[in-house]
């Protein structure tokens, strides 16, 4: 089970669970995608499915096969939604999302709060998502820290341009990685919205996919 997480709203961390989920579903794994981010709920929004049923039913005891959706045009992915779920729905899911056979991606809410602390404490490891800028980066190096201490400790982190490049404020990535103490997998290019030219972002996820099982999730 691993977290998706970072501790800037806006940073692509949604979006990275839904574009990992596809990476690893075309490499043939069945990917379950969570939305652990019970106050601000917003993966059912990305991946274009309905809003229920999601975790709450799962939380009541229902198998997440029964529960879960398939965005169009993606069979192979399986999304849990979160609205209506209560601050506890995902400890109450956790052993039912711990018998999926496949990854679990636990799409995480920001900050270092409560709710951030919850998929943390559920989850086995944490991908790290961040912008490559100043301030992204420092509450990303928060999340990498609250993560180790809650024994989800980060595997690899991804870099995400959200905006075009600014020069100034953009962080190489080596000292990038030395601030989360923690490779960095992939730097997702920025595409502008509409732009149908997403090659290079689906082939930086693919390659984060690969990294991911390589370390064995």
């Amino acid at each position: 089970m691993l977290a998706i997480a970072g501790g800037k709203g806006g940073c692509g961390k949604t979006t990275t669970t839904y574009r990992l989920g596809r990476a690893l579903a075309a490499d043939g794994r069945s990917p379950l995608l969570v939305d652990a981010d019970v106050e601000m709920p917003d993966l059912h929004r990305v991946t274009g499915v309905p809003r229920e049923p999601g975790l709450p039913a799962v939380a009541d005891g229902r198998r997440p096969a029964s529960v879960a959706h398939a965005p169009v045009g993606h069979p192979a992915l399986a999304v849990l939604p979160a609205a209506g779920a209560g601050t506890d729905a995902l400890d109450a899911a956790a052993p039912r999302l711990r018998g999926w056979d496949g990854p679990v991606l636990l799409d995480c809410p920001a900050g270092a709060m409560a709710d951030a602390v919850g998929p943390l404490r559920v989850a086995d490891r944490t991908l790290l998502v961040s912008t490559p800028r100043r301030r992204s980066l420092r509450d990303a190096v928060k999340t990498a820290a609250m993560a180790r201490e809650l024994d989800a400790p980060p595997l690899l982190a991804v870099l995400v341009e959200t905006s075009p490049a600014d020069d100034a404020a953009t962080v190489p990535t080596e000292p990038a990685r030395a601030a989360m103490n923690c490779p960095v997998a992939e730097r997702i290019p920025y595409v502008s919205s509409g732009d149908r030219r997403t090659q290079p972002v689906r082939t930086g996820y693919r390659r984060v996919a690969r990294k991911v099982q390589q370390r064995n999730i």
